[in-house]
């Protein structure tokens, strides 16, 4: 029984204040101070201390006016240049992607291309692939003896000479370890 007269006036004050905020749209204004000069020195123009009072607020709300002002060119000069460090982040990665891709392409082709050499290494008679082998940089003939078939790469460095062949063997041990360590 007691909550009937609660509820009624919880919902006399509430509905209209409800209304009242539906139709505002913007509370901002209900919280909003706003004085001009002239309402406040109404009848108190012969007061130098209201005078003063007033030219006081006159002059701090100018002041907060123009800090807004200046705040929302600031933000507005933010909101720029996040959108242009967007668009650039956007392109850096477009950018990084195309090199990726070019890249990838590019160590695929060199990928290719020694498996064709090392095809005709293979295909090659051991004396023959010899000859070529021990004028070339003994990094590259190394790499080339480890990507041959077993096979053929022993019979190439039985046919190269004792002290070539120590050094291309020193060097696919080597390069055999620096490839174990990558890993």
């Amino acid at each position: 029984m007691r909550r009937s007269p609660l509820l009624i006036l919880t919902l006399a004050f509430a509905v209209p204040a409800g209304a009242a905020v539906w139709q505002a749209g913007d509370l901002s204004r209900f919280f909003a101070a706003s004085a001009s000069s002239a309402d406040l020195l109404q009848g108190c123009t012969d007061v130098p201390e209201a005078v003063a009072l007033a030219t006081e607020l006159r002059d701090r709300a100018l002041r907060i006016e123009r800090y807004m002002e200046a705040l929302d060119a600031r933000k507005a000069e933010i909101a720029t240049a996040e959108a242009a460090l967007r668009a650039r982040a956007t392109e850096l990665r477009q950018q990084k992607s195309g090199i990726q891709t070019r890249r990838d392409g590019a160590s695929q082709a060199v990928r290719e291309d020694i498996d064709r050499l090392v095809a005709v290494y293979d295909q090659m008679k051991p004396a023959e692939a010899a000859a070529v082998l021990t004028n070339l940089p003994p990094d590259f003939a190394a790499e080339i003896l480890m990507r041959v078939q077993p096979q053929t790469g022993a019979r190439i460095i039985a046919s190269v000479e004792p002290r070539q062949a120590a050094l291309l063997t020193a060097q696919m041990g080597a390069r055999s370890v620096s490839n174990d360590q990558e890993r």
